[in-house]
């Protein structure tokens, strides 16, 4: 099979026959993600699907700017809409990666919420997945990091994130740019040893390692990884309850030293309600579950447990007030809108958002307006860190605090359907 009809295959395999009418590309001018533009470009046309790209433009070489105009250039051509992002956040101190990474996740998911883009597609290759790793291998990474990339992934602020070139290698992509007369820049941050992908690179040819077997490793990982992660959601299932957006956890949930389904039902309990991109520490998730069975009230990565006064030994999650995201302008053509990274509001009426609206926490103020909230049954903590829709100034509907027919509020997906996929 030709290399275009391996990955066409691919594309079909994850979208079967729910085909996305448009899909975003992220595309750095770099040879892996040229040659991903090029083939999905191929796949989507006959399909009717809309390709999208976008390139971030870093600002920290010189010749930054021109690979991203002449990535503009090529979509040009072709008729594909294409963005520039430009970023000049770092400040010069701190890793530089880890933050030209991180503005780059949240600068394609707001791209991509901006055109209503679900999928975004990476140009990750084989030969990241080996590199990536043998990093995490000597960070000391567990099941989970060995299993590597996975192909279909959520971006936790934004849409999912496809990886269709995670079985190509590099020069497979490059010999079929070449012979497609498609031209491509290298970027020399590639072998620059300051970098621990170029360190880990130089690393496998040192000592005769090659991408295949980190590869086969990744595979035994993967596999592995299916069945703990099943284990953890049988654990959930019997032993956590879901209270609109906050979660109960009886004492088993805290047992941490038996065996590997309660850290890792632990850890994702932090994601699914802090929306945090990364699991919290290991010690630092020992050292909260050892104070929440000592009956302690703790604090982390933006989400707050104590005890369940109702249930002796269980302890409730629930979002922090002061760590929700700040107040989001609603989109006033939709009929639904997200906020906090999790929670969906929508209109039932069919009605769209007025462009005067605003999605917030609920808060003091609007907690005030909410006579009634005692007979929810949720703390009030939790009521005040639930979403809240606002209109000039006016409480329009809190869900959560204050319910009605017109206004609903959830999570998708619940908690053992992430933790399935954590």
């Amino acid at each position: 099979m030709t290399l275009q009809g391996g990955v066409a295959a691919v594309l079909d395999g994850i979208f079967g026959a729910e085909r996305p009418a448009a899909l975003g590309v992220a595309v750095s001018g770099g040879g892996d993600s040229m040659a991903l533009l090029e083939l999905v470009h191929r796949w989507a046309g006959p399909y009717g699907i809309v390709v999208r790209a976008a390139t971030v433009d870093h600002g920290l070489r010189a010749g930054a700017g021109a690979e991203a105009a002449m990535v503009a250039s090529h979509c040009a051509a072709r008729g594909i809409p294409h963005d520039i992002l430009p970023w000049r956040g770092w400040d010069g101190t701190g890793n530089l990666q880890a933050a030209a990474r991180a503005a780059r996740r949240r600068m394609l998911a707001g791209w991509a919420d901006k055109f209503n883009l679900d999928n975004l597609l990476l140009g990750h290759t084989a030969d990241d997945q080996a590199e990536t790793v043998l990093m995490r291998l000597v960070r000391g990474s567990g099941v989970d990091g060995l299993a590597g990339m996975a192909m279909v992934s959520p971006l936790d602020i934004g849409p999912q994130v496809i990886r269709p070139l995670l079985g190509v290698t590099r020069a497979a992509l490059r010999d079929w740019l070449r012979g497609e007369g498609i031209a491509w820049v290298e970027d020399p941050s590639n072998d620059d040893l300051r970098f621990d992908r170029v360190r880990a690179r130089r690393l496998m040819a040192e000592m005769d390692l090659s991408a295949a077997r980190l590869l086969r490793t990744a595979g035994h990982m993967a596999r592995a990884q299916v069945t703990l992660r099943r284990a953890a959601v049988a654990l959930a299932e019997r032993d956590v309850r879901e209270d609109r957006g906050d979660l109960i956890l009886t004492p088993a949930c805290l047992q941490l030293d038996a065996g590997d389904s309660p850290g890792r039902l632990l850890a994702a309990a932090f994601r699914w309600i802090g929306g945090g991109a990364y699991r919290p520490d290991w010690d630092a998730l020992r050292a909260v579950a050892d104070k929440l069975r000592g009956g302690q009230t703790i604090t982390l990565a933006g989400v707050v447990g104590r005890p369940e006064p109702d249930h002796p030994g269980a302890v409730r999650l629930r979002r922090e007030p002061g760590a929700v995201q700040a107040p989001a302008i609603g989109n006033p053509v939709a009929v639904a809108g997200t906020w906090d990274g999790r929670w969906t509001i929508a209109r039932q009426d069919g009605a769209v958002f007025g462009p005067d609206i605003v999605l917030r926490a609920l808060g003091e103020d609007g907690l005030a307006l909410c006579p009634g909230w005692r007979t929810t049954g949720l703390p009030r903590d939790s009521l005040l860190a639930s979403p809240s829709v606002w209109g000039n100034g006016r409480l329009v509907a809190a869900p959560l605090a204050r319910p009605n027919d017109i206004w609903t509020a959830r999570i998708t997906p619940n908690f053992p359907a992430f933790l399935l996929g954590d």
